[in-house]
């Protein structure tokens, strides 16, 4: 039977059809308890009656109801309330991608939450583990991380933010820019050069939010719903006990975090391109061109098939890189650069298909793949650029 007439006698998706397809989850980079959480993530997400207000009021809701319900405990140790040891890589991957599937927002709370205690849970000091951990895991408090500078996003080497010893505390001075939570944040870990302790010598901070110095200086509006801003810090006092790790070894402490959650920045890539292909295939069916669906015609097929020939292959690579996290390796540091890489640059060209197939839909307002279409971009810039995470690339590349 001819595909076109065969699509043709096909209804639209019913509402149990709706969700993103999941058979990957048979892959054997999953365990039966990762297959249980990913279907979870996903009925809670599609039932969460997303909160009203302002962007800083969502957020915070987000943070608390995902704290409440549980979803929290991925991104903390299992000592400390958590279910990672530290962390499980493939369930904070597929969490982040059920939610990003349903909202940006909401992506963006959780993620938040892992990545501004990541360093804690690595590096941190048993009181510090103790002080920060169960409160963030339980959406009590909100966590940030502070390392770009409006001169130094990629280029570390040019970071400006100072940290020298003053008697026994530390002094920190300097200013944060593009940082996640700023204003609504209890903690920033916020990474400063230490010249004292030599020319590439890095530090990390915990800085708690009401420090005597810290402020907001601006707040950033953008594309996406987002909170967003820059902090300064004006010669804030810290003592001995808000180093994370040797005060030198700041980089070590940030690059490590970002190996486990640069790869489910991946996973919400993945998510948003999920949700960006379903829409289409939804309006594609729906959708009466020339007497029959949009969905019958040739071209529409081939862009669909491109569309989901990238979403499966952008999971191949997210999913390699989470399980071999957690299968021990120390670096994943190549195996997240490509999952980030390829799922963010796809998932922007699996949306802007989505967008076109629309038609003039796609561009109005309100839209699920208008407003996935705003949400995608960011992906591909921050925790490493994608030209960034090919120089990362190259190098292990010629490095081999």
């Amino acid at each position: 039977m001819p595909i076109a007439r065969s699509l043709q006698r096909k209804s639209p998706p019913s509402k149990a059809t709706e969700l993103a397809d999941s058979s990957y989850l048979n892959w054997p980079f999953f365990e039966a308890s990762h297959r249980a959480i990913a279907g979870g993530a996903r009925e809670w997400a599609a039932a969460y009656a997303a909160p009203s207000g302002s962007v800083d009021d969502q957020a915070r809701a987000w943070v608390r109801d995902l704290g409440t319900a549980g979803w929290l405990r991925y991104v903390v140790p299992a000592q400390y309330g958590g279910a990672g040891d530290p962390f499980d890589v493939r369930a904070i991957c597929l969490v982040r991608e059920q939610l990003a599937y349903q909202s940006g927002l909401g992506d963006f709370a959780f993620a938040m939450q892992g990545l501004g205690t990541g360093p804690i849970s690595l590096f941190g000091t048993e009181q510090q583990k103790q002080l920060y951990l169960p409160a963030v895991g339980r959406g009590e408090k909100i966590a940030a991380f502070a390392i770009s500078e409006k001169e130094a996003g990629s280029d570390l080497a040019s970071m400006r933010t100072l940290a020298w010893r003053d008697g026994d505390h530390w002094v920190l001075h300097g200013e944060k820019a593009w940082i996640s939570n700023a204003g609504i944040a209890d903690h920033y870990v916020v990474f400063s050069r230490v010249p004292e302790l030599g020319e590439k010598a890095y530090g990390a901070f915990i800085v708690d939010a009401n420090t005597a110095g810290l402020r907001v200086a601006e707040r950033v509006e953008v594309i996406a719903p987002h909170v967003l801003g820059t902090i300064a810090l004006e010669n804030c006092r810290l003592p001995e006990s808000a180093v994370i790790g040797d005060p030198a070894s700041g980089l070590k402490v940030a690059l490590a975090t970002l190996d486990v959650f640069r790869t489910s920045v991946a996973a919400a890539a993945l998510g948003f391109a999920r949700r960006g292909l379903d829409e289409a295939v939804k309006f594609t069916i729906a959708r009466q061109q020339f007497g029959q669906m949009l969905a019958s015609f040739q071209l529409t097929q081939a862009r669909l098939a491109d569309m989901a020939t990238a979403i499966d292959a952008s999971a191949l690579l997210v999913y390699r890189a989470a399980w071999t996290k957690d299968s021990g390796t120390a670096r994943i540091t190549r195996e997240a650069a490509m999952a980030k890489l390829f799922s963010t640059e796809s998932a922007q060209r699996v949306i802007d298909d989505a967008v076109q197939l629309h038609g003039g839909r796609g561009v109005v307002s309100g839209e699920v793949v208008e407003r996935l279409y705003r949400e995608i971009r960011a992906l591909r810039i921050y925790e490493g650029t994608s030209e960034i995470q090919k120089i990362v690339i190259a190098h292990h590349v010629v490095g081999q």
